[in-house]
């Protein structure tokens, strides 16, 4: 189970009582700092503003691709550690709105991760060290140090101890 806090809402769903959670000037930050981050093609400013406005954690020589969208809403919740790469079109969601509750959670990227495009990273998730998420994959457990993992949904391709033995033998 993702490591969630769960907020129950009544009378409708709960993306209809968004501003009640975060505020509506936050969102238009987020919303333009984000923007100007997914097209800019310089690495160390992506970097920049996503420490500087968003507030997420981010380590030394991490690469955020073209098109990456972190979280609009909730940012901060967001750890990435050094040396990782995140893919082309990867959404990193630190919430989701659903009919009758919405949920927060934390979401930890370890070092050295390689996260492959257009894969989608759901909150509450950890992700170790060292592991490789395959291209379009959708995350919705955590993922173990050194592992590969792929697929919708997400499955164990390689443990780090497989991982190890592969790489010895080529």
């Amino acid at each position: 189970m993702r490591k969630t806090k769960r907020y129950q809402v009544e009378n409708t769903n709960s993306l209809w009582q968004i501003y009640k959670t975060v505020p509506f000037l936050k969102v238009v930050k987020n919303f333009v700092v984000i923007q100007v981050a997914r097209y800019t093609p310089f690495l160390a400013m992506k970097n920049w503003l996503y420490r500087t406005f968003l507030k997420m954690k981010i380590g030394n020589q991490t690469a955020f691709a073209l098109m990456v969208m972190p979280d609009i809403m909730f940012p901060e919740k967001i750890t990435i550690g050094m040396n990782s790469v995140i893919g082309y079109n990867t959404t990193i969601l630190a919430h989701e709105y659903l009919i009758k509750e919405y949920r927060i959670g934390e979401v930890y990227i370890g070092n050295n991760v390689l996260i492959g495009a257009n894969t989608t990273i759901l909150p509450g998730v950890t992700i170790g060290d060292g592991a490789v998420v395959s291209a379009a994959t959708l995350v919705h457990k955590d993922v173990p140090e050194g592992a590969f993992v792929g697929g919708n949904p997400m499955k164990l391709i390689y443990s780090q101890e497989e991982m190890e033995r592969r790489q010895i033998e080529t």
